[in-house]
């Protein structure tokens, strides 16, 4: 996600706000990110959790009955919930609050490099040793816990959300253009260029919050390189200038040339986008499970609602990636701050925790872990069965997104020369001409 320019008057705010959250903590912590079970009574208090999720989402949603729940039992004890559903406001938050050392009890982040830092300065609970110690580890599908690790292994955000990206496809507008669903990706240019022929946008793109079009760089590296190219990449072991990243210049320049995108895709946003497709008037969107409630169920308009279908990311020639690895997300995770961790905070953890997957996966939604099943809501298509049952089945490895891995200023000038190559206003060439400089320029920044 992108980093906004850091205004005097927001870095005033948001020292005030760091001052506030100082006060959310009144008892003292080891601050040993290892020690997951400390000594101590339990002492019911107020404590804050910094989220970047919607006010009325489903995890906010499950975890305040939670805590409600809890509090139910330990008077005095409160979840402050602080939301700033915008990522990259968010994250100028996050990353203030961190370098004053005002992070509250719980906060929200990816398994980002800046996050890294945290945990090597020691400022993180290890996760991985918590979620042992208070025997929740094997409940949890590995898959989710592997996108919240960091490069070596070791785990430090706790997943809170399962998702699965489909390509979602419009059957009836396939066979007006007579395509077929795409084998691998090299199949995508002349897939297009056949349903503008016939007169039908191929692809819905939510252009505006360019993140969706990013996804589409990382697929065909991660088909050819795997999840490690991009690893690479961030810690300057890697260049565009290699094979996997020269492939997924060219190919984003082929689905410009081949018009595989909306006209004016660079300023539609996430709802135009699906309405696009939604409204039969695309034939493909791009977009994962936490749309089910859109995409399969009788919200759907009936026009359009039996005629709708989902691929998986195609392969390629050569690929290194299974069929059933994709990009399969646990959402931005949570980390729990280890200057602040005491008996109280691990005790509502070990209460949220193992009460969470219930309660999640009663509304619908999938559940990182495998201990609760999804229920599946009246109304519901067949796809809604079997989108959930596909989860079960997806592989080990998994393509991440690229904005929740390269640093902020790379990945702003990312999306943005990535948008001028699709519209065909910069070349390849020049693409990773860039791109590479970029990332020398801001490799130790």
């Amino acid at each position: 996600m992108s980093r906004p320019h850091r205004s005097a008057a927001l870095l005033a705010g948001l020292a005030a706000s760091a001052l506030a959250l100082a006060g959310c903590s009144g008892t003292t912590a080891s601050s040993d990110p290892a020690d997951v079970d400390p000594d101590g009574e339990i002492v019911a208090r107020e404590i804050s959790w910094l989220l970047s999720r919607p006010a009325d989402g489903g995890v906010i949603t499950a975890m305040q009955q939670i805590a409600d729940e809890y509090a139910d039992e330990h008077p005095g004890f409160a979840l402050n919930l602080i939301t700033t559903p915008d990522r990259p406001s968010y994250i100028q938050k996050y990353e203030t609050l961190a370098a004053a050392n005002k992070l509250p009890e719980l906060f929200d982040t990816d398994a980002t490099p800046f996050a890294q830092k945290l945990a090597d300065q020691g400022r993180m609970v290890d996760v991985e040793l918590l979620l042992e110690d208070l025997g929740l580890a094997d409940d949890y599908r590995e898959a989710a816990l592997a996108y919240q690790r960091f490069d070596d292994g070791s785990l430090y955000m706790v997943p809170f959300e399962f998702q699965l990206e489909f390509f979602w496809y419009n059957t009836d507008l396939f066979a007006e253009a007579g395509v077929q669903v795409p084998a691998t990706l090299d199949d995508f240019p002349q897939m297009c260029e056949q349903l503008s022929a016939a007169g039908i946008t191929p692809i819905a793109l939510d252009g505006a919050d360019q993140w969706p079009l990013e996804r589409y760089l990382a697929y065909y590296p991660f088909r050819m390189a795997g999840p490690e190219y991009v690893q690479d990449l961030k810690n300057g072991d890697a260049s565009f200038a290699d094979p996997a990243g020269r492939a997924a210049a060219e190919w984003m320049h082929a689905l410009g040339e081949a018009g595989c995108f909306a006209d004016g895709f660079s300023s539609t946003g996430y709802a135009d986008a699906q309405a696009l497709f939604t409204s039969g008037r695309a034939a493909i969107y791009n977009i994962g499970t936490w749309e089910l409630g859109s995409l399969a169920t009788d919200a759907l308009d009936p026009a359009v609602r039996d005629a709708v279908d989902y691929f998986t990311l195609p392969t390629i020639d050569g690929a290194v990636t299974a069929d059933n690895e994709y990009v399969t997300p646990s959402g931005i995770g949570m980390a729990v701050n280890a200057k602040t961790y005491d008996p109280l905070v691990r005790d509502f953890l070990a209460f949220a925790l193992e009460r969470y997957p219930e309660v999640y996966a009663a509304t619908g939604a999938l559940s990182p872990t495998t201990t609760s099943e999804t229920a599946i809501p009246e109304g519901a298509t067949d796809l809604y069965t079997r989108a959930v049952e596909q989860a079960d089945g997806v592989g080990e490895a998994i393509a991440m997104p690229w904005d929740t891995q390269l640093d902020p200023a790379t990945n702003t000038r990312l999306q943005q020369e990535l948008t001028l190559l699709v519209q065909g206003e910069i070349t390849p060439d020049q693409f990773i001409e860039t791109m590479d400089a970029t990332l020398a320029e801001n490799l130790d920044g």
